[in-house]
């Protein structure tokens, strides 16, 4: 029996592509810079994936230099955003389920807390987590162990939903712990997680089929 919930925010939440534009444009402009080293036909890309994929993994996917790497990563340290963000509109159907939820999302505290405000989370989630490889060495994996130790769950008592394959959904599985993938584009097969869903409509069945 499921008794508590753990999600991710971005595209998880609400679509990141929605705000990126705002959120990442001194990123752009620096990136920019940088096109004719980069090519700028993969510049282009990079700054498509910006709102799937964190910077640093970028970096390394495009071969960024170190200057790049370095004045991208501080920029990124102090950028916020102020803006309302809307939810997905299927949302509404995970506010109604009435079990302990915690939100961990990964990325940079100070962006990443500007979000959730912005979203008026915190009061949806027992705790939202947010897990900065540039402060800590702890993985989702690790987060997502100690909420089970604190909390006396049973790995298979939390079911962890996101819409990363190799994020949330493998930290999970790694764990023992039932997953959930969130897919409303069809961009996944069926065998990446233990359940998947295109709408949040159909989170409470997964949840009652999960003995």
């Amino acid at each position: 029996m499921i008794r508590a919930l753990i999600l991710d925010l971005d595209n998880t939440i609400f679509d990141t592509s929605s705000i990126s534009p705002v959120i990442f444009k001194d990123l752009f402009a620096l990136m920019d810079k940088y096109k004719n080293e980069v090519g700028a036909e993969k510049m282009e890309e990079a700054k498509t994936l910006m709102s799937k994929k964190a910077f640093q993994i970028l970096a390394d996917q495009y071969g960024f230099n170190e200057e790049l790497r370095e004045q991208g990563m501080e920029l990124l340290r102090k950028t916020t955003y102020g803006y309302p963000i809307v939810p997905f509109t299927d949302y509404s159907f995970i506010k109604q389920v009435h079990l302990d939820k915690y939100l961990v999302t990964m990325g940079f505290e100070k962006m990443q807390q500007s979000k959730i405000r912005m979203l008026d989370l915190h009061t949806d989630f027992i705790e939202t987590i947010v897990n900065d490889p540039d402060q800590t060495d702890e993985t989702k994996k690790d987060v997502f162990q100690d909420i089970i130790q604190r909390n006396h769950y049973k790995a298979e008592e939390v079911l962890v939903i996101g819409d990363d394959p190799d994020s949330e959904i493998k930290a999970g599985k790694d764990l023992g712990m039932p997953t959930l993938l969130y897919d409303p584009h069809h961009e996944y097969g069926e065998d990446v997680a233990d359940y998947r869903i295109e709408n949040y409509k159909d989170l409470q069945k997964v949840i009652e089929s999960i003995q």
